[in-house]
């Protein structure tokens, strides 16, 4: 299956998807698949797309709590930092790498 094939099931299955929701799909499944042709079965394609949605889900709720964090941490003075505050920019690294490397296609840290 290639990128093409892959977009047409998408766009079957949610038909009301914009192109750049398509296009981040195809990434997003492609990169997370073995085989891209296991995702030929509608069966198979539901799972997979519902296992990446929630792994970009739990990724975007790490991702918007970090940015809360970070907007606090922002409001104080860099030079009086405590170690809890250095563990928050530590935690916002990874966060940032974890929803990275799902579009990069590498294998996502522990965070």
């Amino acid at each position: 299956m290639n990128c093409n094939e892959l977009a047409e099931k998408i766009q079957q299955l949610q038909p009301e998807a914009s192109t750049q929701d398509v296009a981040r799909l195809c990434l997003l499944l492609a990169n997370d698949s073995e085989q891209l042709d296991q995702l030929q079965e509608p069966d198979k394609l539901r799972s997979a797309w519902s296992e990446v949605g929630m792994k970009l889900q739990a990724a975007t709720d790490q991702h918007a709590a970090m940015t809360q964090e970070l907007e606090d941490l922002a409001s104080s003075d860099p030079e009086k930092f405590s170690r809890d505050q250095i563990w928050v920019l530590i935690r916002a690294i990874k966060v940032q790498s974890q929803v990275l490397q799902m579009y990069v296609g590498q294998p996502m840290l522990d965070v």
